[in-house]
């Protein structure tokens, strides 16, 4: 059992993991902001979860030495865009002897590399690695909702330890053995989910949005295969589970993206909104886009994501574009 957790985060799904974690052991909870990391100390609540309190055995920080100090088990839970600045800050404050999990859905901007790739090239040896993803959103894991997630590592000890430390009654958790396609089907999704957002802004109705998760669904598995994973992992948890819930619930921030976006915003007005919260699937689509383009792999509806937005092509063409193709 791991003694002293790091959560490198405090975002509301770092903050809800800590609060899973917080029963079993004591939890150290990283923020870049010092103002954030007092008002956590202060107050036992963080902003981005305001309704939820932290018990005594989480504590908050902007110092990465100190927050890794004497930990065995360090989660990075930081949007995919800082992954590697924040990485490389924290490499110097990581021994051998912990255990490193990410929980990020989304991919490197510019190189299109997987967080657990990232990883790997910022810290110099070789330590247990893992991935957690599913249909989880914060704001249900924190009111103790049923969620199921998997924990995907290609060390069979470090996965099946790591699902025995996360498992609550209301947190299920199941072991994995295919990384890779975790790690795509957490990118992938969140592209969708913009487009179902833009049939909800358009008021396109439900028939629309079944046939544009099921090209999507396609699509997530086309991407996925191609990058080397497991057919079954699409069909899983990681896959069609995180799918349906980032495209139908009210708590998904790319489906909002894409329904401020059908209302007439634009990304600065949306993020503005957002609060400090980060929707993967805006910087997601142009690096899946490059890469798909490099690597010849077919991928209309992340190109009409992409073009949506960043080239201002017209909404109610790109979903009827879309619909031709399912």
């Amino acid at each position: 059992m791991h003694q002293h957790i790091t959560i490198i985060g405090a975002g509301s799904f770092g903050t809800a993991l800590a609060l899973i974690l917080s029963g079993k052991t004591t939890v150290s909870l990283w923020t870049r902001r010092a103002e954030l990391a007092q008002h956590i100390n202060t107050t036992r609540t963080n902003t981005y979860l305001p309704d939820v309190k932290l018990p005594a055995s989480v504590s908050a920080t902007s110092s990465l030495e100190d927050c890794l100090r004497g930990s065995t088990l360090v989660i990075f839970a930081v949007p995919s865009l800082y992954m590697r600045e924040t990485i490389r800050k924290a490499a110097p404050f990581i021994t051998t002897d912990m255990t490193l999990l990410h929980v990020v859905k989304g991919l490197e901007e510019g190189t299109g590399k997987l967080m657990s790739e990232v990883i790997k090239e910022e810290i110099p040896f070789d330590t247990p690695l893992a991935v957690l993803a599913g249909p989880n959103h914060a704001e249900e894991i924190v009111k103790g909702l049923p969620t199921a997630t998997v924990i995907a590592s290609s060390h069979k000890k470090t996965r099946e330890s790591l699902c025995t430390l996360f498992s609550t009654p209301s947190f299920k958790t199941y072991p994995h053995d295919d990384v890779i396609g975790v790690e795509v089907c957490g990118a992938v999704k969140n592209i969708i989910a913009i487009a179902i957002g833009v049939c909800d802004g358009l008021r396109s109705g439900d028939n629309a949005k079944g046939s544009i998760l099921t090209l999507g669904l396609a699509e997530m598995n086309g991407i996925a295969r191609a990058f080397g994973a497991k057919r079954a992992t699409c069909f899983g948890l990681a896959g069609v589970g995180d799918l349906i819930a980032t495209c139908f619930s009210a708590h998904s921030r790319n489906r909002f993206v894409g329904e401020m976006m059908a209302k007439g915003k634009n990304l600065d007005q949306i993020r503005g909104e957002m609060h400090g919260m980060v929707a993967e699937g805006i910087r997601t689509s142009r690096t899946l886009h490059e890469l798909c383009t490099r690597k010849s792999i077919s991928a209309p509806l992340t190109t009409q994501t992409y073009r949506v937005l960043y080239e201002n092509v017209n909404l109610r063409d790109a979903i009827n574009d879309l619909l031709s193709m399912v």
